[in-house]
């Protein structure tokens, strides 16, 4: 898809039943994961969008035979692998593009002994250290070497061996990492401090399916004893739980009335009580979410009284891909509440945006921001505005859809990094948004 933008009508009205994506977050963990094994990998649900596809255009390039089985739905085998592409310019330019080929280096080193990789893109939130990925390696024993001035990484592991290792931060792609290089390591590996996400935990079950022996899957112990080979296996990726906060936050700020279908709600966690505590009316039904049409939502206060803050944390915490929804959402809510982005440094820093179409927020800090909610007294105005991230995008989008007038969004291509084909969707749903190449 084209960096192009998006010219977004206000005043939008959506009706109507929306199915969720497959996970954005897992399908960068699983795609990478199929490098551990010769034999066939099966993954269904796989979400069309530019980041899977950058990755799964890497894996080609190293010898990786990809085949679209279906929309959605891909076999991978890696029997084959170039280890003379890592040293080509074509590799080092693309996987400088996508944060997720960070995730290779951990299947690379295990399977092959060495791993090459540019320091990776991605969003521009804050900053992102890789250091837990390559203490977790060393700690392994591998050889750890960067190369300063072009900004590169190399990993040499001909001697790894399992070991304890209590990470210095919950890190959800650094644990996955360290999980997929510690299957096929010779020992047992304990993780320490390990991310819990459902993601991680999908990534966990896949590579059990696959042979590894893992425990404490869901937990922040996880013990990995390693194996001398992977086979192949069947895995459908859980739909995508950014996705399904963002179009509660979508239906709720356009007063429309919206049906989510299967959500797999017990992979959501606090998600849907952290959007009732914003006064959202949630109907639950089997598997699918109904998000009632409301003219007016209100915040809730904490039982002394004070003022509701909302802040991110790991799994089984609120997670911060939804922060910048609910900061949005919280606009036109009745009453206020707290902002507190821990994690990332720049997230909150499209609250410019809001500001100029008439919201009212007090960025107090990098990380956190105080929104007085307008009651739906005074609606938001369209202007133009850019993308700086993928949440950030779509939030932007969803206050777009709310306000009088027509608003322009550049820097698309954030967006479509992460939803897949966002526009189509919600014009299917009584939106009114035109693609426009830049």
């Amino acid at each position: 898809m084209s960096n192009g933008s998006f010219l977004v009508q206000g005043n939008c009205s959506l009706s109507g039943n929306v199915t969720p994506q497959g996970a954005k977050n897992e399908a960068l963990q699983v795609i990478s994961a199929v490098l551990l094994s010769s034999e066939e990998i099966t993954i269904s649900n796989v979400p069309e969008i530019i980041d899977v596809h950058k990755l799964i255009s890497l894996l080609t390039g190293l010898g990786v035979k990809v085949q679209k089985l279906e929309k959605s739905k891909y076999s991978f085998c890696a029997a084959d692998i170039d280890l003379d592409y890592f040293a080509s310019k074509e590799y080092l330019s693309e996987a400088k593009k996508i944060r997720g080929s960070v995730m290779l280096m951990g299947p690379l080193l295990a399977r092959f002994g060495k791993a090459y990789l540019p320091k990776p893109g991605g969003d521009k939130i804050g900053r992102r250290r890789l250091d837990t990925h390559f203490n977790g390696f060393i700690t392994m024993g591998a050889t750890f070497n960067y190369i300063e001035d072009k900004d590169e990484f190399y990993l040499s592991g001909d001697n790894l061996k399992g070991t304890y290792i209590h990470m210095d931060e919950i890190s959800v792609t650094g644990t996955a990492n360290i999980v997929m290089a510690a299957s096929l390591t010779e020992g047992t590996t304990i993780i320490y401090n390990a991310a819990c996400e459902p993601y991680l935990q999908q990534l966990c079950k896949m590579l059990v399916g696959m042979g590894a022996s893992i425990d404490g899957i869901g937990s922040n112990l996880l013990k990995i004893h390693g194996v001398e080979s992977l086979g192949g296996t069947d895995h459908r990726i859980l739909p995508d739980m950014i996705e399904i906060g963002s179009w509660i936050g979508l239906a709720a700020m356009t007063q429309s009335s919206l049906t989510i279908n299967d959500v797999n709600l017990k992979s959501l966690g606090i998600i849907p009580q952290t959007f009732r505590k914003l006064g959202i009316d949630l109907d639950i039904k089997d598997d699918n979410i109904i998000v009632k049409q409301q003219d007016i939502y209100e915040i809730e206060n904490f039982i002394d009284g004070s003022i509701l803050t909302l802040y991110d944390a790991p799994w089984p915490g609120f997670t911060p891909d939804l922060l910048s929804i609910i900061l949005v959402l919280a606009t036109q809510a009745r009453g206020s509440v707290l902002i507190h982005q821990k994690m990332f440094e720049s997230r909150l820093f499209f609250v410019d945006k809001l500001i100029d179409m008439g919201a009212q927020v007090i960025l107090c800090d990098p990380h956190r921001a105080t929104v007085i909610g307008l009651e739906r007294k005074s609606q938001l105005r369209a202007i133009n505005m850019s993308s700086p991230d993928i949440r950030a995008g779509v939030s932007l989008l969803i206050a777009a859809l709310s306000a009088k007038g027509t608003s322009r969004i550049d820097n698309i291509q954030q967006i479509d990094r992460g939803y897949e084909n966002i526009d189509i969707r919600l014009n299917n749903l009584g939106a009114h948004i035109e693609r426009i190449d830049a």
